[in-house]
């Protein structure tokens, strides 16, 4: 589940040699397992021709070794140089040398005559867009339509943010190597991969511990160990108590998706605070969720005095305006210090874009407080929310720095505010709360540097008041006493396989139907 940026793939490659691997040998296994990767795609399409394109660097070698591999299997294998493989050193010089068969200039090889084109041009590390020769290149073979197998990642795609600078490869396939990197799952990367072979290379999970990954691929082994599970011993009372906040009488069934995805995500009660306006509307539509009225700040203060209320959702379709920050601000600061359990709070939608411009007040009322605090932005609120934070960030290479803890090593690298993950975790320490910036490659990300990227979210999620539900999900757990990333994490891939579960057709109200399914997946176990 760890994914590794290509620096700190880098990393791993050269612990393992250090350990007494040889380079050469980890880029045989690569180049063989491409070779396999194609051999099979070949085969499926019944198809004999591969052109191999190699860059200048490993991941041209890898290219040579695949060649030699594929040579010996019988395919057809024509292969294109971009520059000189006479100028390559190390490694690639050393396969390049056993190919020992005609290599021609990249350019001279046309794509379209052949059934696969294997592209070994550049690795994840590239972080510069394409230009000249090799923007040529790679737009030349996106034009043929012939399927393209990428070694690592497609040429011009950044392997750590996913980020496309003037074009890239757009690939069926991409195999790579040990473990994924954060570019292999983040939009617009995600697609340019086609589908992803992950393989092995002779690389041990044990280089894991001195490289201490803070990215993980969002999947039940992140976040399964804190699952709250009812046990025999428990009540409703120990498995907490939602409320959720809703807004006026025209604007009431985003809080009470949210309630509804709270109490199936296993909270003991799940209560609505309505104003009274909009009592009867709730009440016409709740069973098994209880109803409370509740209007301004004040009432706040005194529902929350009774400790048993364990977690809050606020914001979907609640308002935005001044009385919204004064009602977050009673509840942050009703919330107390320490505990056995601390209060746990979402706050989405209108709770958000009414502190637009306002980050740096929302983080000290929620750095006074006791509370466990998720934000939950689209891209459009998490732009409104941090407008002039990024703004500073911008301008300050020094505050753009603390991207995870605050006397590592990688606290001091640069943020990368085109990358996603950085951009959740700069806010996420900005805020001293966990921040869930959504998509279709949600990014969770804590305070102290951890992020995960969700890769089982379908496009059938965006419908209106599906975010209603995942906020209620999250408030679910949170009240069961579920850490706030874990809770945030865990949400995010319940809401996504409940979603596929349905399959087309989705809409808002059918997700918490289905997470009694999602929650009996076996991966859980």
């Amino acid at each position: 589940m760890e994914l590794l940026t290509p620096a700190e793939m880098g990393r791993a490659d050269a612990l393992t040699i250090a350990g007494g691997v040889a380079g050469y040998g980890l880029m045989l296994r690569a180049g063989k397992n491409v070779a396999s990767a194609a051999a099979e795609m070949l085969r499926a399409g019944e198809g004999r021709r591969v052109a191999i394109y190699c860059g200048p660097g490993n991941n041209g070698g890898d290219g040579y070794v695949a060649a030699r591999a594929l040579r010996e299997q019988g395919f057809d294998v024509a292969l294109g140089a971009l520059g000189d493989p006479q100028e390559l050193r190390g490694d690639a010089a050393q396969a390049f040398a056993e190919w020992a068969g005609e290599v021609a200039p990249a350019e001279a090889l046309d794509p379209r005559a052949f059934d696969l084109v294997i592209d070994a041009l550049f690795g994840a590390g590239l972080s510069r867009p394409l230009d000249g020769a090799a923007l040529a290149l790679v737009r030349r073979i996106n034009a043929s339509g012939t399927p393209v197998l990428a070694v690592d990642v497609p040429s011009g795609l950044d392997g750590a943010s996913g980020a496309i600078g003037s074009d890239c490869v757009q690939a069926r396939e991409t195999v790579t190597f040990f473990r994924l990197k954060p570019g292999h799952l983040l939009t617009p990367g995600r697609r340019a991969c086609g589908r992803l072979r992950l393989t092995q290379i002779g690389i041990e999970d044990a280089v894991l511990r001195e490289i201490a990954p803070e990215t993980f691929l969002n999947a039940p082994a992140l976040w399964r160990e804190a699952m709250p599970w009812p046990d025999e011993t428990g009540h409703k009372y120990s498995r907490g108590h939602l409320v959720v906040a809703s807004g006026p009488a025209i604007r009431t069934g985003a809080a009470r998706l949210a309630a509804r995805a709270g109490l199936r995500a296993g909270a003991g009660l799940v209560t609505v605070a309505s104003p009274p306006s909009a009592l009867a509307a709730n009440a016409a539509h709740l069973t098994a969720i209880m109803l409370r009225a509740v209007e301004g700040a004040g009432p706040w203060w005194d529902l929350l005095a009774d400790r048993r209320f364990s977690a809050v959702v606020l914001g979907p379709a609640f308002g935005v305006g001044a009385e919204t920050r004064e009602i977050v601000g009673a509840i942050l600061a009703s919330a107390p210090q320490g505990g056995a359990r601390r209060l746990g709070l979402v706050l989405d939608a209108d709770a958000l874009t009414s502190f637009e411009a306002r980050s740096g007040d929302l983080a000290a009322m929620i750095g006074a407080s006791g509370a466990q605090v998720v934000l939950t932005p689209h891209e459009g609120e998490f732009s409104r929310l941090f407008k002039a934070q990024e703004q500073k960030i911008n301008h300050n290479d020094e505050a753009s720095a603390a991207v995870s803890g605050a006397d590592s090593e990688k606290s001091r690298q640069p943020a990368d505010l085109k990358c996603k993950t950085d951009r959740a975790r700069v806010a996420a320490r900005a805020m001293g709360a966990v921040v869930l910036l959504k998509g279709p490659d949600t990014v969770v990300a804590s305070p102290d540097g951890r992020a995960s990227i969700a890769r089982n979210a379908p496009p059938t999620l965006a419908t209106a008041g599906s975010g209603d539900v995942l906020a209620g999900i999250i408030g679910g757990l949170l009240a069961q006493g579920m850490a706030p990333f874990e809770a945030a994490s865990c949400a995010v891939w319940l809401h996504g396989e409940a979603a596929n579960l349905f399959g087309p057709g989705l809409i808002a109200e059918d997700l918490p139907e289905l997470l009694p399914r999602a929650l009996a997946n076996p991966a859980l176990r």
